[in-house]
């Protein structure tokens, strides 16, 4: 990679040979691009290198830092700036073009961390769209970490961050153009790694403390909504009505229940380790 754009891309990858080179074909314009691989067994690592990209190895020991922390620390990325993305995320052109503007004018040093809106593919639709994923997707790696929330023992979410933000000594800014998640493998496969989100949110509902740290970590959209009650009904009418999801037809109907059904799903994890703590509190007692 020798783009025109200062800024270093960290795409994360396991046994990603599927979508990674499509990722990486919209990468061409920035001048560093390094995939930190966790042992991928298929192709991913050699389309990497057919791309221009760096590839830099990457196994978990059980701590922290997590994957993403440590690719901050430890990529060897050229530039203070970094994009950090999955395998099957790109930033659009538009998003491009935004991104060299903030870095030539100086501007972007005005911040510390920059979040970033999703343009999500579901059941094979972009979904323009109903709820909408924000991630602080481009940071100023001097100022920004992730935080060690006291995850490691949670079931689900291992050797990468689960759902909370880093954070940054500045303030958060905002782009106005989109990440695209391009994502592009079964609907199968979307159910199997939300039903291991689901273990580990589970998790957090059990360890108070735990949740209150994660939840203050969120986007502010994201701990409002840790606090509203009945959140499969509520989440639904937010995006299919409130956003506005029934403009993307089926798929916008199919993604709004995914979803609810995901927190009903968190829920009945939640009820069921609570009566199995009672079962053994009853034991003991």
């Amino acid at each position: 990679m020798s783009g025109d754009v200062p800024v270093s891309v960290i795409v994360l990858t396991r046994n990603e040979e599927a979508t990674l080179g499509n990722s990486l074909r919209r990468l061409e314009r920035f001048d560093d691009v390094v995939v930190v691989d966790s042992g991928s067994t298929d192709r991913t690592a050699e389309i990497a290198v057919e791309h221009g990209a760096r590839v830099v190895p990457f196994t978990w020991d059980g701590g922290y830092p997590k994957k993403k922390q440590w690719s901050l620390e430890h990529a060897g990325v050229r530039h203070d700036w970094v994009l950090l993305l999955d395998a099957d995320e790109f930033p659009s052109p538009a998003l491009v073009d935004e991104i060299a503007a903030l870095v030539r004018s100086g501007r972007v040093d005005e911040h510390g961390a920059y979040d970033v809106a999703l343009l999500y593919r579901f059941a094979g639709r972009y979904l323009r769209h109903g709820h909408r994923v924000t991630k602080r997707s481009l940071l100023d790696r001097r100022r920004c970490a992730f935080p060690e929330v006291g995850d490691l023992d949670a079931p689900g979410i291992r050797e990468v961050e689960g759902h909370y933000q880093p954070e940054t000594t500045g303030t958060v800014g905002a782009l106005r153009h989109r990440v695209v998640h391009d994502d592009r493998d079964p609907v199968a496969s979307w159910f199997d790694r939300h039903n291991r989100y689901s273990d580990w949110e589970a998790y957090l509902r059990r360890h108070a403390a735990l949740r209150a740290d994660v939840a203050a970590r969120r986007t502010a959209k994201g701990a409002l909504f840790d606090r509203v009650p009945f959140k499969p009904l509520a989440f639904f009418v937010y995006a299919f009505v409130a956003r506005r999801g029934f403009l993307d037809g089926r798929a916008g109907f199919d993604y709004a229940v995914a979803l609810a059904t995901y927190y009903w799903q968190i829920g009945v994890k939640v009820r069921e380790l609570e009566r199995a703590d009672q079962a053994v509190a009853r034991r003991a007692g």
